[in-house]
């Protein structure tokens, strides 16, 4: 007997063309949550789905699985709304369908690419030549550089759009206002630092480096950019740098925020004037002074034969600035998925109030700490964070000296 065959309408082929594409040819994960969505949006079924059933279908969560202690649901959503934007720009631009995930909702949209007609202008006669001066090259050059800045962070020009933008976000909620508060607040510009050092790859050459010219690594790019979101709507003197362009002088005026490893910078690792407990290495994070139960060392576990998880840990600093002044606010890792990981701890809702509550839990007063340090255990699959979880921290204190608090020249942990 001769099998049946199925053709395909235009959606499908699009979805199809999709998931073969380079964009999500790395990404199992993202891959069968578009087929599923696409096969429920479809048939029609998708506008009934609730965070917790795609949790099962797609995650394979069990039956207690509880939608508001774990993001991984949203996470990923919010991931494949960005891998289908990325693939629009790049390898989808002439294709005939357009697919978009619209935040709010699980339903895929499906719209034929409109047809945009350039119109022949009439024929005018070339312009006179003039000289450009040196003060017009200038102004270009800022607004070229104002422009690649502000799209690097996700910060869109146009009023309308921002306020759009806004509203679509993650609501804003009191532990992420006592998490960022400080740093939102300050009068000081916030530098987003990225890291420009090769992450340290596991056997399998999972972390992307970068190149020698410089160019980000793909994991401090990805959670630099989600930074960038959620700090270009509230914050307006926000700077990306990188690392090995940022000055003692700007660090001396500004708050920093360093995005990557953080392992072999030791001028980076100088900067705060306080002693930290827990000291990244490049195979893990090392716990200077464990306390009862817990181990001197974590050590980062790679993915081996056919294991599909990995497994690595996210380091929180937040320090003083130099000589006391301003905040320092480390987000590393050994791993893409540690550095995002570290990003999303402080900017989801949900993972936000648990870091709150555990960073409470242990104070003297129960008050959040002014500086600490926070150690996290990220679960991992193809770079992309599926489970974060809190593991210790440290509160710390500048000691006192007969130069002030902030001195620099006797910082100890708080016992």
């Amino acid at each position: 007997m001769v099998p049946e065959v199925v053709e395909l309408d235009a959606n499908q082929l699009q979805v199809q063309r999709i998931v073969s594409s380079k964009a999500f040819k790395t990404s199992e994960v993202h891959r069968n949550l578009l087929n599923y969505l696409a096969g429920k949006s479809l048939s029609g079924e998708a506008q009934n789905l609730k965070e917790y059933t795609v949790g099962l279908d797609v995650f394979g969560k069990p039956a207690s699985y509880d939608p508001r202690q774990e993001s991984v649901v949203r996470m990923h959503v919010g991931r494949l709304r960005q891998k289908l934007s990325e693939y629009y720009r790049t390898e989808g631009l002439e294709d005939p369908v357009m697919v978009d995930l619209p935040k709010g909702g699980f339903t895929l949209t499906f719209a034929p690419r409109p047809v945009v007609e350039v119109p022949v202008p009439d024929p005018a006669p070339p312009p006179a030549r003039r000289k450009v001066s040196t003060r017009e090259i200038a102004l270009a050059a800022s607004l070229l550089l104002a422009v690649v800045s502000a799209a690097y962070f996700g910060v869109r020009l146009s009023r309308a759009e921002k306020t759009a933008q806004t509203g679509a976000q993650l609501p804003w909620t009191p532990e992420l206002q006592q998490l960022w508060g400080p740093l939102l607040s300050s009068d000081r510009p916030l530098m987003v630092t990225l890291s420009t050092d090769p992450f340290h790859a596991s056997a399998q050459g999972v972390a992307v480096a970068a190149s020698a010219s410089g160019v980000t690594g793909v994991g401090t790019a990805n959670a630099a950019f989600l930074l960038g979101q959620f700090l270009g709507q509230r914050k307006r003197n926000v700077f990306p740098i990188r690392s090995d362009l940022l000055s003692m002088g700007e660090i001396a005026m500004g708050d920093v925020i360093f995005v990557g490893s953080t392992v072999g910078k030791p001028q980076i690792q100088a900067i705060p004037p306080i002693d930290q407990p827990f000291v990244l290495t490049p195979e893990g994070v090392k716990n200077l002074k464990p306390q009862p139960g817990e181990p001197a060392f974590l050590g980062d576990v790679f993915p081996k034969g056919g294991q599909e998880f990995e497994e690595s840990h996210a380091l929180i600093s937040n320090l003083p600035g130099l000589y006391g002044n301003g905040k320092i606010l480390y987000l590393s890792g050994n791993t893409i998925a540690s550095v995002m990981g570290a990003v999303q701890a402080l900017t989801d809702p949900d993972l936000a109030k648990q870091l709150v509550s555990s960073l409470k839990a242990q104070g003297t007063n129960g008050s959040l700490p002014r500086f600490y340090q926070v150690v996290l255990k990220v679960k991992a699959m193809d770079d992309t964070p599926i489970d974060i979880t809190y593991l210790f921290h440290r509160e710390l204190q500048l000691a006192k000296s007969p130069l002030g608090a902030g001195s620099g020249r006797k910082n100890v942990e708080k016992p």
